[in-house]
């Protein structure tokens, strides 16, 4: 799709109506927070972790509250923050085209008011889900528009506390390296933000890195034209890197998975109701765990296009039943060949990508390497019957009800719950979809209100003095009453 000639113009109209409608719907607007007593400078009263699309609906909530001093940190360059751009080759995105939440209820905010402006009413219409290089444009002018403190190209080191209810943030950036201190802290880091990319090991000990990728982080696709490439697993990303590869020119792509059928019925849309998006931290833990494992056991199928658009090309070949038993790397000619063999055919390949999703680690993330041990996990916290046992997914933080950690020892609860993973350590304690676009509308405002309940908690003593004190005059008398005559 090309924008409409007079896009520019009609994008700078609705950035003008968002940002009247933002001030409409302000009251009440007045900041409230008081500041801690506390020599550290600078002190934050929450800091978020990640400027991508959780991030900036985060900030823009806790902004409406009336909580302003927040500053996000992020490590991509201003506007490319999150995946859209760097390693996620989709076509559309997986959601439904009118997903709302993270605009705040805001109607010029949203992705269909962006949409309309840019490509016109008509256009809308016609797709069923937005173009991925569009979602990560609309997140551009979003963050343009609500203009949120961030700091690009900064990455954040160990959480630690320091003092009175206070955490201790290390960043490093190209201008050195400095600490500040945040009284709450929102991890909005993504997929990844519980663990890290996993490759299965017998892979990664046999192959190396020059002949290895996992599907989700970036690859250079030019280099793969004219090779053979290995691709492990059955889900989007597998099929989305197959798609993106082919169009780059590989000679083959190869897609091999381990179950006999790829999966064609989707049950995560059935999550997607408001009863369950907006209630589902509240469910028994026993219920909560079963439904966690459903999911785990039922993967996701493939997009419909990201299907299409791989098995198109004649030199896709997708192989049901065929786990990578044993894999070896060769030195051949000059270049590498990987050899596979699965329980029914051998390959040999010039590259292999994994696309064998998350790997739960809490130890992997640099920000959490002072809370890993100490968080409170499933597998600590609930104890499932014999029949649903799983200990993937006892590896989860267990959460409070607003996305906060919970400490394993009493000892360190009072800083570790100041922690707030709105990332994919949710999974288990909030449902698999709680912190993506479709379920923002409901999520968002969860775990904002955690974060400014403990706020006023913190200053329950000044609400009191605050009414004594509040001397504005709201009424000017025309002339003084009566006086009132005394009884003898």
């Amino acid at each position: 799709m090309l924008p409409l000639s007079d896009a520019p113009a009609r994008l700078q109209a609705l950035s003008e109506r968002a940002r009247a409608e933002l001030a409409l719907m302000a009251y009440p607007s007045r900041g409230w927070v008081r500041p801690p007593e506390t020599p550290l400078k600078p002190v934050y009263d929450v800091l978020i972790v990640g400027a991508g699309q959780s991030g900036l609906a985060t900030g823009l909530a806790l902004k409406r509250d009336g909580v302003t001093n927040v500053v996000l940190i992020d490590q991509s360059p201003a506007g490319w923050e999150g995946p859209w751009e760097t390693y996620a080759r989709m076509q559309t995105l997986r959601t439904p085209k009118f997903s709302v939440g993270l605009e705040g209820g805001i109607p010029a905010l949203s992705a269909f008011a962006w949409f309309e402006a840019r490509y016109g009413a008509e256009a809308w219409l016609k797709i069923e889900r937005v173009p991925r290089t569009d979602w990560m444009d609309y997140l551009r002018w979003f963050r343009q528009v609500v203009d949120l403190p961030i700091r690009n190209e900064t990455t954040v080191g160990a959480l630690e506390p320091v003092g009175d209810g206070l955490i201790a943030v290390p960043l490093a950036s190209a201008a050195g390296k400095e600490t500040v201190f945040a009284r709450q802290v929102v991890l909005a880091t993504g997929f990844e933000g519980c663990g890290t990319w996993r490759i299965p090991q017998h892979i990664a000990d046999a192959v190396p890195a020059s002949a290895c990728s996992h599907s989700n982080v970036p690859i250079d696709l030019v280099a793969l034209a004219g090779k053979r490439i290995g691709i492990l697993g059955h889900g989007a990303s597998a099929f989305d890197t197959a798609g993106a590869v082919l169009r780059s020119g590989a000679k083959s792509v190869d897609i091999c998975y381990r179950r006999r059928d790829i999966p064609q019925i989707n049950p995560h849309r059935q999550l997607e109701y408001a009863g369950l998006l907006k209630h589902f931290a509240e469910l028994p833990p026993a219920l909560r765990w079963e439904v966690a494992h459903f999911f785990d056991s039922r993967d996701q199928p493939p997009t419909q296009l990201s299907y299409d658009t791989a098995t198109a090309f004649s030199n896709c070949r997708v192989h049901a039943a065929a786990p990578w038993d044993e894999v070896r790397y060769e030195e051949k000619g000059g270049s590498g060949v990987v050899h596979v063999r699965t329980p029914a055919e051998s390959f040999e390949f010039d590259y292999i990508i994994c696309a064998t999703g998350i790997g739960i680690d809490l130890t992997a993330r640099p920000e959490l390497a002072n809370v890993a041990r100490r968080a409170l996990t499933w597998a600590e916290a609930y104890t499932p019957p014999p029949e649903l046992e799983h200990p993937v997914l006892g590896q989860y933080p267990f959460l409070g009800p607003h996305y906060e950690l919970k400490a394993k020892s009493a000892d360190c609860e009072a800083w570790i719950s100041r922690i707030y993973t709105y990332n994919f350590c949710g999974y288990v304690s909030m449902g698999s979809h709680s912190t993506s676009v479709s379920a923002h509308k409901h999520s968002i405002p969860r775990m904002v209100r955690g974060i400014t309940s403990r706020l006023l908690s913190e200053q329950l003593g000044s609400i009191m003095p605050g009414f004594h004190a509040y001397t504005e005059t709201e009424l000017t008398l025309r002339q003084p009453p009566n006086p009132v005559e005394q009884s003898a």
